[in-house]
């Protein structure tokens, strides 16, 4: 399928995400990984690389690496090696990061989203154990700047995916998938105020057909509407100066939120700029079958997985199993809720539309929603049996939802809104709306279907839509002679 162009040019994007691994302790030392401490103080011995420390390696690390492998149909490495990554930043106690290079944990993969309802797959390349640096302070500091090394020797494992994408709602949609995807696997708690979840943007442009462009990386975009607009922008940039004859220079830039713009920050290494060579101190990750093994027997239902496991047992399109799927919290809500109803589509139905629509505008999760699983439950339950229709079910879900009650049959009696299901009142009015409407009468018998659409227009209105649609067509066809 051809891609869509932006001004006669195609987009490339790849993503690398630094993901916070949810261990209790550092990759390399047992110092803390809990946020918000006073600064250097969880900086060990190990993380401030005093000599005479050797760092050793956190197996809870590793098997979070190893889950998010088996999640995405990666190769996990049976050996895999620790190299050193040379570069010089105030933050870098060592001189350098633990890291890996040529044989990373994880080896492939691939991730699958949705953007709108067109299906996308996004390959990865790798998805490797390293440790975070420190962070450098320039507030509150009299001009001066402070080094906080709280974070050094933080575990992360960087996710790296090919440059298969061709938009950034793309990339964003992919960022989205990957953050909740390594939430539901419990591997990092996906808080991106924190840090915990960092998204690092490659994009360049071309034209169609043509080798690959210059790229630019966008670093620590920690929003995915940030994300969106950074890449917007980026791609404007980049053709911008493409159209004016200007060459495009690899470089690491920035995003800056309050005027939509990157810049950039500096030139870009390569590979060979940072001198990777296996750390001394580490002997090979080794990682037997029968680890992995475990580690799998322990996992939770996956996503995908899951997914078809609605389409197939509930019968939902793969468009709302995968919706129903976003999220643990999501499915788990899906679940309780289709329980308590037995009706998967319109559970689903709800849950895309009226559920989401306000948890996005109050930016809120689904597991604080004010409509809990159960009483959505509660509400489809009176549209199945006709005691109200999908319009009253809306007023009775904004009540819910503003607090104004919690029982849904309370709701529905204290507004006036069960749907007639006395037949023979029903009889009686419609008996009146042909009597009063007889030129629709006529022009329904004259093969006019429109008329009849006016007929029940004018029925709904006499019962102030209270009569239940599906009785009033079948008793005005009945009464119409078919």
């Amino acid at each position: 399928m051809t891609n869509k162009l932006v001004r006669g040019y195609e987009i490339v994007i790849g993503l690398e995400n630094h993901v916070q691994l949810s261990t209790q302790s550092k990759i390399f030392s047992g110092s803390s990984t809990a946020f918000g401490a006073e600064p250097n103080t969880q900086a060990s011995a190990v993380d401030l690389a005093l000599p005479g420390t050797l760092p050793v390696l956190n197996r809870g690390a590793v098997e979070r690496a190893i889950r998010f492998g088996l999640a995405v149909g990666a190769k996990v490495a049976p050996l895999s090696i620790f190299a050193r990554k040379n570069y010089f930043y105030p933050d870098l106690p060592k001189g350098y990061q633990i890291s890996q290079f040529e044989i990373p944990v994880v080896q492939g993969g691939k991730v699958e989203f949705f953007v709108g309802d067109k299906k996308h797959s996004v390959n990865l390349t790798r998805a490797h154990l390293e440790e975070d640096a420190g962070k450098s302070l320039h507030e509150d500091y009299h001009g001066q700047s402070g080094i906080d090394l709280n974070r050094a020797g933080t575990p992360l494992l960087e996710i790296v995916s090919e440059p298969d994408m061709r938009s950034g709602a793309e990339a964003a949609e992919y960022a989205k998938t990957l953050h909740a995807l390594v939430m539901w696997l419990g591997i990092c708690d996906g808080n991106m105020q924190e840090g915990s979840f960092r998204c690092d943007v490659n994009v360049s442009v071309r034209k169609p057909g043509e080798p690959y462009g210059t790229r630019r990386e966008i670093k620590n975009l920690n929003s995915f509407r940030y994300l969106l607009q950074a890449v917007d922008y980026e791609v404007n940039w980049q053709i911008d100066q493409l159209e004016d004859g200007l060459a495009i220079q690899q470089a690491t830039v920035l995003f800056n939120p309050d005027t939509g713009e990157t810049r950039a920050m500096r030139s870009k290494e390569d590979s060979a700029d940072y001198r990777y060579f296996p750390d001394p101190d580490l002997p090979p990750l080794m990682i037997a079958p029968e680890w992995v093994e475990r580690v799998k027997a322990e996992m939770p239902e996956l996503p995908a997985v899951m997914a078809q496991r609605f389409q197939d047992v509930d019968g939902l399109p793969a468009y709302d199993a995968t919706m129903m799927t976003q999220s643990l919290a999501t499915a788990r809500f899906y679940e309780a809720a289709r329980e308590g109803c037995g009706a998967p589509k319109l559970v689903a139905n709800w849950v895309m539309g009226e559920i989401s629509r306000r948890l996005n505008a109050e930016e809120r999760a689904i597991d604080a929603s004010p409509v809990p699983a159960m009483t959505l439950a509660a509400l489809i339950k009176r549209i199945q049996d006709g005691t109200i229709s999908n319009n009253a079910a809306k007023q009775v879900f904004e009540a819910l939802w503003s607090g104004e009650g919690s029982d849904v049959d309370a709701l529905i009696e204290a507004k006036g809104l069960k749907q007639m299901s006395d037949s023979g009142e029903l009889e009686r009015i419609l008996d009146e709306v042909l009597a009063a409407n007889a030129k629709s009468v006529e022009e329904y018998r004259a093969g006019k279907d429109k008329a009849f659409n006016a007929l029940v227009g004018q029925a709904m209105k006499a019962t102030k839509g209270k009569a239940n649609p599906s009785a009033v067509n079948e008793l005005l066809r009945k009464k119409l002679g078919g």
